[in-house]
């Protein structure tokens, strides 16, 4: 989930350490499993960690729970995405990780450079994914190590009351017609807030994502060289984010309090938004009543998030985190992940079932988010390359847009910088 929700919650952790991987050692691709003597109803406390609202709720947990009475669950939420992948990539391979760690799509690549350390999935659930979300979790040895959660096909949700004030449609489809491509986007946001004063959008970083989203490479190519300071489409992409969608929005980048806020007090109109973002938006903004969702996206489609669940091999309970991790990422509690909080699921089995198909939204004005997600689903036609290298290049230029959006660097400045910084990776 991209950088999926990043939900406010436990205390941050330590930076990562990636080299404590090295010095750890192997501890073998075989899954740490008990021994066949150990007793499946001994009572275990399992620990699960993630970073956002996976849609787990205390009521599903306890239901698996009353079903295993032998098994306890424990479950943690790291403040952000970059909390949890800092604690994963310090203790995997060593002691502290949970039983079940979560994680994200654009660290799932420099994971797999240490699938050994992970339980492989048991082979009798592979191909209940679709095969892009397995193949990237799949080692050269064929050995699955992530068990896929959600997917996140964008679409604009957007304030219906804001549009309306603006003298903007406020139809779906009409709306819809607002954004085929990038440059109706910021068209439209530069005339919104020309008349109204405020900024468009949300972020100037998730417009970053979603033009990431929709190219094939960026920063390493298929081989795993790296390419990012000669690609011109990294360029062209980092140049339109400052010079038009810096203009049109509210902040540099998402997940701050006052970024919270924001979404109930008005403060922008729309937000490029995969589905993951809709229990986001409606936790933050419980009383608003102005929001729905567009079946659009910039550009045509792209995918921003998803993630998945995995059992490190060295873990005390590996069996009983299998069996967990396999429950959590069923078709059927997929399908209630998804109506839960609209985290998409990454199984086609769910998509035949009625909380998807007949899934609407009443927060978003009832808007029919089942069909709307299947629908930009079918819009995806990218799955860009993320190398190992993909998170530090692409949160290294995160923090060049935000010192623009900032005022502390000038556009070339800042290019520049990056170059400098990324050329040490």
């Amino acid at each position: 989930m991209n950088s999926r929700a990043f939900r406010r919650g436990a205390a941050a952790v330590s930076a990562v350490a990636v080299g404590a991987i090295a010095l750890a050692g192997c501890t073998g691709g075989g899954g740490g499993a008990p021994a066949a003597s150990a007793d499946p109803n001994a009572p275990v406390e399992l620990t699960i960690a993630t970073f956002n609202d996976f849609g787990y709720s205390d009521e599903l947990l306890q239901e698996y729970m009353d079903d295993h009475p032998n098994v306890t669950i424990v479950h943690n939420k790291a403040a952000t995405s970059n909390d949890a992948r800092a604690n994963f990539f310090q203790k995997l391979g060593n002691t502290g990780l949970a039983d079940i760690e979560a994680i994200e799509i654009d660290w799932t690549a420099e994971m797999m450079q240490y699938s050994d350390m992970l339980a492989p999935v048991p082979e009798d659930l592979k191909g209940r994914w679709l095969d892009w979300k397995e193949a990237a979790v799949t080692d050269a040895e064929g050995n699955m190590v992530g068990y896929g959660t959600d997917i996140g096909p964008q679409a604009v949700c957007y304030r219906a009351d804001l549009f309306e004030a603006a003298g903007l449609p406020t139809d779906r489809e009409e709306v819809a017609g607002l954004f085929t491509t990038w440059d109706d986007l910021f068209q439209v946001g530069a005339d919104y807030k020309e008349k109204t004063g405020k900024p468009f959008l949300d972020s100037a970083n998730s417009v970053l994502q979603g033009l990431a989203n929709q190219l094939e490479e960026t920063y390493e190519d298929a081989e795993g060289n790296v390419i990012a300071m000669d690609n011109p489409d990294v360029k062209t992409m980092y140049d339109t984010v400052v010079e038009k969608a810096v203009p049109i929005t509210a902040y540099a980048g998402q997940w701050s309090e006052d970024w919270y806020a924001s979404m109930a007090n008005g403060e922008f109109a729309a937000m490029l938004c995969p589905p993951w973002m809709h229990g986001i938006i409606s936790g933050e903004a419980p009383d608003v009543t102005g929001w729905d969702i567009a079946d659009v996206f910039p550009g045509g489609g792209g995918n921003w998030g998803g993630s998945y669940l995995t059992v490190p091999a060295n873990g005390d309970n590996v069996a009983a985190a299998q069996e967990l991790a396999a429950w959590l990422t069923s078709p059927e509690i997929q399908a209630r992940a998804f109506a839960n909080v609209g985290a998409f699921p990454s199984q086609p089995e769910a998509y035949e079932m009625a909380e998807v198909t007949d899934a609407t939204n009443e927060y978003f004005n009832d808007a029919p988010v089942g069909q709307i997600n299947a629908h930009r689903s079918e819009a995806i036609t990218v799955s860009p390359v993320k190398g190992p290298k993909y998170f530090q290049f692409h949160e290294a230029l995160n923090q060049a847009v935000t010192r623009v959006f900032d005022g502390l660097q000038s556009p070339e400045e800042s290019w520049d910088a990056w170059v400098t910084e990324v050329s040490a990776f």
